[in-house]
């Protein structure tokens, strides 16, 4: 028998209806009340979870439609609870892309950020994020995108790093997604603002981006967490050496890549790489890198393997696939070097992988260049591209010696020349013309 309220399915299911809220606190004063409105909520919570969709039932949860108790541990900190502190701001019809795609009102509070759906009270359940648990946020522009967009990315406690089966257990519940959401280049709309801190906030609001930096900062701050630091991307820092295709004048702070099936784009940021924006994100601090490498290098792309280290010390690696060769440069100078990373592309483990398809030879050519390889100060990637030149003057060289002039260039007699010059150099041909010679004499006078 539960010994209190289930405070968030109630929140949830009566979010819009304050009043019954009050009420129902105000009644549930012995165990068997407290059972009852518990079973009364977890009943209604389960009828509008299997009715708002006409789909198969493993697709009947809609993205607002969350379970009650997978983040459970977000709805309360410093002993209050979300859905019962006052709100300081609200910011209305945000686009957010994770954990869930759809606008919400964005609502800040002295402990939580957290949103909740136009014309509600409630907040959505797992959008929920006490101010102290986030760890990381940064401010990247949307790749790809003929108007300027940009993604704020808010990265709770053990949410970022990749996941593995033993880093997840059922005794503990999942930590909480990363929020990540878009603003436009542009100011709020009239009436978008609303709560005690409007008035601050109207005098930063020449954009979104002014708007979001002071709140989050704010918020921030004023809940105690002051490690936690808006970092934005910085093409001083790092940018790709390719051209935009949508923005052409605007240098791209990112590079296309996959992990796995998945394409994203890596952004080089001043506290470390960051890998969006499929689900799961990734982002590996600096202080966690303990060394890159270079793999798979063919003509037109290569990957990237960093090796970083968990909590435990235990160090682990994730690949980023399908890199543009043109980038290769600015991550290995601008980045990697700068920012004192070990490269390891070298490495005994590393050799065996070291791949190019443009070159059948591969093999027969590292036999013949024996050990000496390692000490010639070339990386792995200047290396693959000296052997595909070699490879491609392979074939040019092969293509000419099987050129064929044809019985024309052979009747010139270019070969007759050569062997005259030999018979000279040797003597004996000379000797052999000298006695037809003496012959055709004797002949003449008989």
């Amino acid at each position: 028998m539960a010994a209190h309220l289930d405070a968030q399915t109630l929140n949830f299911v009566f979010g819009s209806r304050p009043d019954l809220l009050a009420d129902i606190k105000r009644e549930a004063d012995t165990p068997d009340r407290i059972e009852l409105f518990n079973n009364i909520a977890s009943y209604v919570y389960e009828r509008l979870s299997t009715t708002v969709d006409d789909g198969p039932a493993s697709k009947r949860r809609r993205v607002d439609i969350a379970q009650p108790k997978a983040n459970g541990s977000s709805s309360q900190a410093n002993g209050v609870d979300a859905a019962s502190d006052p709100v300081l701001l609200e910011i209305k019809d945000i686009s957010v892309s994770v954990p869930q795609r759809k606008k919400y009102d964005l609502v800040f509070t002295k402990n939580f950020l957290y949103a909740r759906v136009s014309g509600t009270s409630a907040p959505v359940q797992g959008i929920v994020y006490p101010w102290r648990d986030i760890e990381h946020a940064f401010f990247v522009p949307v790749p790809d995108k003929s108007q300027a967009q940009h993604n704020y990315v808010l990265l709770p406690r053990n949410s970022y790093l990749p996941t593995t089966k033993q880093s997840t257990t059922e005794q503990q519940p999942p930590p909480l997604e990363p929020l990540v959401f878009t603003v436009p280049a542009t100011a709020p709309k009239p009436g978008s603002i609303s709560g005690a801190s409007a008035p601050a906030a109207e005098a930063v609001s020449d954009s979104y981006s002014t708007l979001f930096d002071w709140a989050l900062t704010t918020s921030l701050h004023t809940a105690g967490n002051r490690k936690c630091q808006l970092v934005a991307s910085d093409p001083k820092t790092f940018h790709s050496a390719a051209r935009q295709a949508y923005r052409p004048n605007e240098k791209a702070v990112h590079v296309k890549a996959f992990r796995g099936s998945k394409d994203g784009y890596l952004f080089f940021l001043p506290t470390g790489i960051l890998w969006a924006f499929k689900k799961p994100l990734v982002f590996l601090p600096l202080d966690r890198i303990v060394a890159v490498s270079y793999t798979s290098v063919l003509q037109r792309t290569f990957n990237i393997v960093v090796e970083f280290e968990r909590d435990g010390g235990e160090a682990e690696e994730i690949e980023f696939g399908m890199l543009d060769q043109e980038d290769y440069g600015v991550i290995d100078e601008s980045y990697v070097k700068r920012h004192g990373l070990a490269d390891r592309s070298m490495a005994d483990r590393r050799k065996a992988k070291r791949e190019l398809a443009e070159n059948a030879k591969k093999e027969a050519g590292t036999a013949e260049g024996g050990d000496g390889e390692e000490g010639d100060g070339m990386t792995e990637l200047e290396r693959a591209q000296k052997e595909a030149e070699q490879a491609l003057q392979d074939e040019e060289d092969e293509d000419e010696e099987d050129y064929d002039p044809g019985s024309e260039g052979e009747s010139e007699g270019s070969g007759t020349s050569d062997e005259e010059d030999e018979d000279g150099e040797g003597g004996e041909g000379y000797d052999e013309d000298e006695e037809d010679e003496e012959g055709d004499e004797d002949m003449h006078e008989a």
